[in-house]
């Protein structure tokens, strides 16, 4: 039973004994090598079995510097041990150790006193690192209580929050001096103690003069032997220029954003797909989509004409058009929500990234809605310019012919005249005769027309009432209208302001109008006349019951000698006189 303990007791010493990472050997107090773990044997490989003198130090005979008497004797021995054999020193610890039979052996520990040493040179390095990184890094580092007050920090915390000492900076209360809002600090605790460590938090510290500054705060708990949590440590990186950075650039994007908005011209961003990204206020007003219905809804090849869109990539990317990259104030229609076309000119980029691919490309539209009916309005005018100089030169020559054959036509009309006398009324010559006088009469008229409308009667301007002139016209043409089958209807404002005006050209004007209204009505109708004060302004409506103007027409009525009457004697230039 005794031998199988003995037994059982060296199996669980030699495990242990295993286990260490240093040399262990045992002797009895005969120098018999009883026992020499693996790292034992690999330094003093010389076997197992025989003395320890000659295993470790091969030597005949017990070493001079032996002391296992002393460890016999119930001493535990620490000391170093320079070694021949293997030219080390080891760091040596012997002690007894008392068998269950009574027997004392001595346990010899070496410990290599060189790897020792550098164990010790590594960790006074590593405490050298840490304190060098502790004082130097630029973040700042911390070590608290859990109670609220700093055990240690670094001089970049102390310059942070601007303390001139870390005794000062050590006496404040975390909670009250630092954080801006003490509730921070009790959510950064509630964090930290549940999950043992805070990453980023993103909090506000009062600077010791009172300023505020912004940090992200990482922390790990720091705990006791049982578990128990004692205080914290971590770093504070000052996130102030970080967010005044971004503040500016927050700033600048805004002020863009505002911009691209406010444009007058309307601004369109879309990616290499051609979905929209950008749209500003002026595209909502052009092209009668809202920002909201079109940015990532939509592609911008729906605002174009078909194929259109490809086609302007195209131009873009072709070195024919301001260089690769840029097409620029190229003529550009786009198609509005309503169906309806927008002309316009169309300048457009490619942006690239860093790497110089295609990443977007961009568009400002400038509406030439206002520009394009300008430009048809002056060419319109040019026309009627041209034209007025056309009829000013037939004008003038018209006046020529007209003075030049009135004198001859007179001398004909007083031959006619005299010739007359001399044939009896009951002639038939006698009504050739008339009928030639006739005609000569109607010719002199037809010139009188022509002169007028070349030189129209020049008269002073007067205060003139318009109700007057109408009552006087109307007087002289009723009879005529009667004769025609023309009922006759006018409605005349009472107390109308009197206009600075010509009384015999608005006569001509009005019996002008009267006229055509007459000949539009071959089989009779009504005519009405009108006048009613609007605002600083005197209206006047004539209106007949006639077939009216065809539409085509509408444009042509003020032209000279354009006339929709087919009689002989209407030459087309009532109207004309009356513009």
């Amino acid at each position: 039973m005794g031998k199988i303990m003995v037994e059982t007791e060296s199996r669980r010493f030699a495990s242990i004994f295993e286990a260490m990472v240093d040399g262990v050997y045992v002797i009895d107090d005969d120098f018999n090598m009883e026992y020499m773990n693996e790292v034992m044997i690999k330094y003093f490989g010389r076997g197992t079995r025989g003395k320890c003198y000659q295993i470790i130090h091969g030597r005949d005979e017990v070493c001079t510097w032996c002391r296992a008497k002393e460890v016999f004797a119930g001493k535990t021995i620490r000391w170093e041990q320079y070694i021949p054999t293997l030219d080390q020193i080891y760091d040596l610890i012997e002690l007894p150790l008392k068998n269950s039979d009574g027997t004392v052996s001595k346990v010899s520990i070496f410990r290599d006193f060189a790897q020792r040493k550098e164990t010790e040179e590594k960790i006074r390095a590593s405490e050298k690192d840490y304190k060098r990184l502790f004082e130097h890094v630029r973040c700042g580092v911390y070590i608290s209580s859990k109670q609220g007050k700093f055990l240690d920090a670094n001089q970049a915390l102390l310059d942070m929050l601007g303390y001139e000492t870390k005794e000062e900076f050590l006496r404040i209360d975390i909670t009250k001096d630092l954080y801006l809002r003490p509730e921070d600090r009790r959510k950064f605790q509630e964090m930290i103690e549940q999950d043992g460590h805070v990453i980023d938090y993103e909090v506000d510290f009062r600077r010791k003069d009172g300023g505020v500054i912004s940090v992200l705060h990482t922390g790990h708990a720091r705990y006791d032997r049982r578990g128990k949590v004692l205080g914290y440590e971590g770093i504070n990186v000052d996130q102030t220029q970080r967010k005044q950075m971004e503040k500016k650039l927050k700033e600048a994007y805004d002020f863009l954003n505002k911009i691209v908005k406010s444009s007058p011209n309307a601004i369109m961003a879309t990616d290499m797909k051609g979905n929209i990204m950008i749209w500003n206020r002026a595209a909502e007003e052009t092209l009668g989509y809202t920002a909201e219905e079109v940015i990532g809804k939509m592609n911008i090849r729906k605002i174009y004409p078909e194929g259109m869109a490809k086609e302007v990539m195209k131009m873009m990317r072709s070195p024919k058009y301001e260089g690769v990259g840029k097409l620029n104030s190229y003529p550009m229609v786009y198609v509005r929500r309503d169906g309806k076309i927008v002309e316009g000119n169309l300048s457009a980029a490619i942006i690239y990234d860093a790497q110089g691919e295609e990443t977007a490309s961009v568009g400002i539209f400038v509406d030439l809605k206002e520009t394009l009916n300008m430009e048809r309005k002056l060419r319109e005018t040019q026309e009627k310019l041209l034209h007025s100089e056309k009829l000013a030169a037939m004008g003038k020559l018209t006046s020529q012919i007209a003075h030049e054959l009135n004198n001859p036509l007179y001398g004909i009309m007083n031959t006619l005249e005299l010739l007359k006398t001399e044939i009896s009324p009951q002639s038939k010559r006698r009504k050739i005769l008339d009928m030639a006088l006739s005609e000569t009469e109607r010719l002199t008229e037809l010139l009188r027309k022509m002169l007028r409308f070349s030189k129209p009667d020049e008269e002073e301007k007067q205060p003139t009432d318009i109700n007057t002139i109408l009552d006087e016209i109307l007087l002289l043409v009723r009879k005529q209208l009667q004769e025609n089958s023309i009922r006759l209807s006018s409605s005349f404002a009472d107390d109308l302001e009197k206009v600075y005006a010509s009384r015999n050209q608005l006569r001509q004007v009005f019996l002008n109008m009267i006229s055509n209204a007459r000949h539009a009505m071959p089989d009779g109708g009504t005519l009405t006349i009108k006048t009613m004060a609007k605002g600083d302004n005197i209206h006047i409506e004539v209106t007949d019951s006639g077939a009216g103007i065809r539409e085509g027409d509408i444009n042509k009525i003020f032209d000279a000698f354009f006339t929709t009457n087919d009689s002989v004697k209407d030459v087309g230039l009532g109207l004309s006189v009356c513009y």
